[in-house]
Order: C-alpha cells, then structure tokens, then sequence
C-alpha cells in the first residue's frame, strides 16, 4: 500500500531497536521505492508536546493508515540506561 507523504500511521509491530510500540503513531516524511522487495519510508516520530524525537526507517508493512475509530494514547518513551 501506497502512503501519502506529510500524513500520520500507525505501526503495526513493536520495534524494540526504535523503542517504539505497535500503535505508535509517525509522520511520514519520505518515501524509500525498491525495485524488487517492500519499498520503506522515513518516519518523524514526535513526543505529545510536539518536538522531534528520532527518524526512522521502515517497512511500508510496518505501518498502517490511521482509522476512525481509533484513539490517541499517551506514554511514557523509556531512555535507554546509560
């Protein structure tokens, strides 16, 4: 599935590498084509005040479009232990 570009997703799967949970909610803000294989997009994930947090790369089966019967959550992004 195509996704339009400057639109929030939702993931579809935990990526612990990212810190980030299956509904987490990112803007997609690039659109990666693979001639053969599954295309990824760059996505800006934002804390609840707004501010950037981190750019990912992922899958497009990693993201899923927003739906009207879904709600928006608030939590807590544990920092890795130093």
């Amino acid at each position: 599935m195509k996704f339009e570009l400057y639109k929030d997703v939702a993931l579809t799967r935990d990526l612990p590498e990212e810190r980030l949970k299956r509904g987490d909610i990112v803007k997609l803000v690039e659109h990666h084509p693979v001639r053969e294989g599954e295309d990824g997009y760059s996505a800006e994930l934002f804390n609840a005040v707004g501010n950037t947090l981190a750019v990912i790369t992922v899958p497009e089966s990693a993201l899923e479009a927003l739906r009207d019967d879904g709600v928006f959550g608030v939590r807590a992004q544990r920092r890795a232990e130093s």
